[in-house]
Parts: structure tokens; C-alpha cells; sequence
């Protein structure tokens, strides 16, 4: 299955907009409860404002809740944010620490955001657990755990741990673009032969790749009618 979802996605990375970690680490603090899209849209003109681990320490709070209040939750996030930089500054000398066990002691990071700025901006592997990739490796059969912590565990058993970042990618993807929550594109997915969970969705092709997403849905349903033809992902003909 990852063989398949590799080929599936093979551009798939983190969609937060970012340029260092300390961006990275804030754009993913602020896409709790909210989407990449609208995180995307809202840190150009904060990280134009905010360009280092003092300024987020020194901002005026009604101004940063003013840039980042489109995310949502705006009020606990500048706490959280004015807490990371006074938290960097102070202990870290201003910089973004590259290991797990710092990360999770700053305000705002918990386990799965420290994985996020390992695997993306540190290139140390980690698995991200958010809601698209717990709900789909239980869909997928690889665990029955609803803990985080146990997921990412529980999985990264299954998985060579070189590759846990890019299969955080790979998953995520394919849970925003054709694993859907409420309704699966069953019949148009890659996974179709694989997934223990096949039928949960419409089964019917051209219903399902209606419900395919993103700018890469011709290339997946592509796909998927190849597969359904015989072609093994990741394998080569059949």
C-alpha cells in the first residue's frame, strides 16, 4: 500500500508555505482547527511583521490577533505564539531546537507539531498522527489505536523509518484528495484491492472519481482506472 500510495502521490509534501523552521513551526501552531489553505493566505503578511523568535516575544497581542484571527481561535494561538518566542529566546537563543524531546516543551507543540517541523524543515523522520492519517491508517487496517501517540507508534513498527515523513505526505494527500471522511472515492482509489475498508464510499467508477479532489485528481483517476485493468502500482505491468 505504500509502494501504491507513492507512486499515487509522488509530489506530495507538506502543504504549509514556510521558509525556515521558525515559520514552519508557527504556520503549523496556527493550522489547529484550521486548513492549510487559509494558514497559507494568512502568514504572508504575518511572518513579514514577525521575522524572528523576539518579535513573536515582544508583539503587541491585539495586533498578532488581529493578522492570525482568520485561522480561527485566534486568542489561544497569539498566547501561544508570544509564548514560543519568549520560550526560544530564553532557552533556545532564538532558534527553533532540531529535536523531539525540546520541541514538545515549547508553548503550542505537542507531539504531532514537533513532527511536522522535524520531518519538514530538520529532515529528521517522523510520523505526523492528524486527523486524515489516524482516521485513514485505522480505515487502512494498520492499527485500531485512537491514541496519537499510539498510532504513530503502532505504525512506525510497520514502516522503515526513513520513510515516515514522506508517508505522513503520502497518507495525508491521499485522505484530502480521495479518502474522504463522509465519502470515500471507493471506486476511483488506487487502494481499491488493498483496503480492507473498500465499499465504505460509492463503488460505481465514474461516481466515484467525481468526489477525486485537488489538482492532481485526472492523474489518480488515471490511475486507478489502470489499476483496475490489471496494472500494479509500484510493481510495474501485471
Amino acid at each position: 500500500m505504500t509502494r501504491v500510495l507513492a507512486e499515487a502521490f509522488p509530489d506530495a509534501h507538506c502543504e504549509l508555505d514556510f521558509t525556515n523552521p521558525l515559520e514552519l513551526t508557527v504556520a503549523t501552531i496556527l493550522s489547529a482547527q484550521s486548513t492549510d489553505v487559509r494558514v497559507n493566505l494568512t502568514t504572508p503578511a504575518l511572518f513579514k511583521r514577525y521575522q524572528s523568535a523576539a518579535d513573536y516575544a515582544g508583539a503587541d497581542r491585539a495586533e498578532l490577533e488581529e493578522l492570525i484571527r482568520p485561522t480561527g481561535f485566534f486568542r489561544n494561538k497569539a498566547t501561544s505564539l508570544i509564548g514560543l518566542g519568549a520560550a526560544l529566546v530564553e532557552r533556545f537563543n532564538g532558534e527553533v531546537p532540531g529535536k523531539l524531546e525540546d520541541l514538545v516543551t515549547l508553548p503550542g507543540i505537542g507531539r504531532k507539531t514537533a513532527n511536522v517541523v522535524l520531518g519538514n524543515a530538520f529532515g529528521v523522520p517522523g510520523i505526523t498522527v492528524d486527523t486524515h492519517f489516524g482516521r485513514l491508517v485505522r480505515r487502512f487496517g494498520w492499527t485500531d489505536e485512537q491514541d496519537p501517540v499510539k498510532v504513530e507508534h503502532a505504525v512506525g513498527a510497520l514502516i522503515p523509518r526513513k520513510d515516515w515523513t514522506m508517508l505522513s505526505h503520502w497518507v495525508i494527500f491521499h485522505g484530502r484528495r480521495v479518502c474522504h471522511a463522509r465519502k470515500p472515492a471507493c471506486g476511483a482509489c488506487v487502494l481499491a484491492k488493498d483496503c480492507p475498508s473498500y465499499g465504505e464510499g460509492p463503488t460505481e467508477f465514474e461516481t466515484a472519481a467525481a468526489l477525486v479532489k485537488g489538482p492532481e485528481a485526472p492523474d489518480l483517476i488515471d490511475l486507478a482506472e489502470r489499476v483496475r485493468n490489471g496494472y500494479k502500482p509500484g510493481r510495474g505491468q501485471a
